[in-house]
């Protein structure tokens, strides 16, 4: 154990840090299709329910695993179950963290370059047919995304290499109230657009009609995912706390201001759709194609546009340099410098991020069972290391821990008792990890509902 190792400045900045950490693509291009399709205010209330019941105990555990190891992502399983394989859970999450940074980059470099764009003019005044075409030049045109992938992993590099006091949490206390008051103002601005309000009213009554087996898996799927549990990102977070946080507490306020941020998102995003007649899509088309064509019709579109695009970037900025941590981290001992490692690790993202970056224009032809680079990155992530990560992440917590450490870490400085712990303890160990096993089924197409 690392008695040594940072420690947060305070539990504002922790908490903060983990917010940034769990907002990123899934909650602003991912969310939006997703609750139009189970039911829209359907979709907030199982979403809440879902990520309350299964998501957050497999949160309050990745806490738990590194607070008590004091370890990164790898070393923690060492500390608590020396000389066994369990440190390879740590090492995926390492992987995932890795893999994920290189598709935020990506996309971190897209924001960047239309911010630009719409800063000189190129993107204005067009229509949603030319719009798409930009897009299409602007992602295939090599020098730009390598430019702008390299652009925002050095940003992440320079934030990270600076420690955690220093860096994470001093970055996060800025972005982070400055991604909710950016998102607040485009709020007020979408609910004030013609028939916003009577359409965002039919949009988000319960439609309890679109909630079947299908769409509670997406919606759990969307819950698991917009809180970056299986990656063991909160296990390197955790790893910095010391014993006066109060880990479920601290927990369930980070998992309900991603709750608000998630209505944030939605009340910024449906009204200005809504108003227009336009339908949520998935994906990056909804930011580069879909809302500046809505924002082009109206008055200082240009400056609502920029506004949208910076939230943007400081909410992919605010998840980004957590994962660079989650991989760099393992790395700082085996250097014998932060900086150095955070920049060899950073490194090496970035290269593994240009053949992705490539895969939207001179490489698009290069496929990995039959998907492009980029779409095969994204797929492995979502799709399996999160879950198994999950999954392995609830059985060691539940079944390989002793009863009364984890005890112990739950009631520290929380006032709960054992009833509590329970409670927790059956939701970790039976519940969670039966929807994740339904949810990677699904997902992968062995079974469908």
């Amino acid at each position: 154990m690392d008695n040594n190792r940072e420690q947060w400045g305070s539990k504002l900045g922790f908490t903060l840090a983990s917010v940034g950490a769990v907002i990123g693509i899934g909650a602003i291009w991912k969310m939006p299709y997703i609750a139009a399709k189970t039911g829209g205010g359907a979709f907030f209330i199982a979403f809440f329910i879902l990520t309350f019941v299964i998501v957050l105990p497999i949160l309050i555990g990745e806490y738990i695993i590194g607070r008590s190891s004091k370890g990164d992502a790898i070393k923690a399983y060492k500390v608590l179950s020396p000389q066994t394989h369990w440190n390879w859970v740590g090492k995926l999450g390492v992987l995932g963290s890795s893999l994920v940074l290189a598709i935020y980059g990506i996309v971190g470099g897209w924001t960047l370059a239309y911010i630009v764009k719409v800063l000189t003019g190129s993107v204005s005044h067009i229509d949603k047919a030319q719009l798409s075409l930009q897009f299409s030049l602007t992602t295939a045109n090599t020098a730009i995304a390598i430019t702008g992938t390299g652009i925002f992993i050095l940003l992440n590099i320079l934030i990270v290499s600076q420690g955690v006091r220093a860096g994470l949490e001093t970055v996060s206390k800025i972005v982070v109230p400055m991604l909710f008051i950016l998102l607040i103002i485009l709020t007020i601005r979408g609910l004030t657009l013609p028939n916003a309000l009577s359409g965002l009213g039919h949009f988000l009554k319960p439609d309890f009609s679109a909630i079947n087996s299908e769409t509670l898996l997406l919606i759990l799927g969307q819950s698991f995912f917009s809180l970056s549990v299986g990656i063991s990102l909160m296990v390197t977070y955790g790893s910095y706390l010391n014993h006066t946080i109060n880990i479920p507490k601290t927990s369930s306020i980070i998992v309900l201001l991603n709750f608000f941020l998630s209505i944030l998102v939605a009340l910024a995003i449906f009204p200005a759709l809504l108003s227009f007649g336009l339908s949520p899509d998935e994906g990056p088309g909804i930011l580069f194609v879909v809302l500046p064509s809505i924002f082009n019709q109206l008055p200082f579109g240009t400056t609502w546009f920029v506004a949208f695009l910076v939230m943007f970037f400081v909410a992919i900025l605010s998840s980004s340099f957590s994962l660079l941590e989650t991989a760099t981290a393992p790395f700082i001992n085996r250097f014998k410098s932060r900086p150095l490692a955070t920049w060899v690790v950073g490194g090496v993202i970035f290269l593994v991020a240009i053949p992705a970056t490539l895969s939207f224009g001179i490489w698009s032809d290069i496929t990995i069972f039959g998907q492009t680079i980029f779409r095969a990155i994204d797929y492995v992530t979502t799709n399996i290391i999160f879950p198994i990560g999950a999954l392995f992440t609830a059985i060691f917590v539940g079944f390989k821990l002793p009863r009364q450490a984890l005890f112990d870490e739950f009631t520290s400085s929380s006032g709960l008792g054992r009833k509590s712990f329970m409670v927790w303890l059956l939701l970790l160990k039976y519940i969670a990890p039966i929807a994740i096993i339904l949810i990677f089924l699904s997902a992968t197409g062995i079974i469908s509902f």
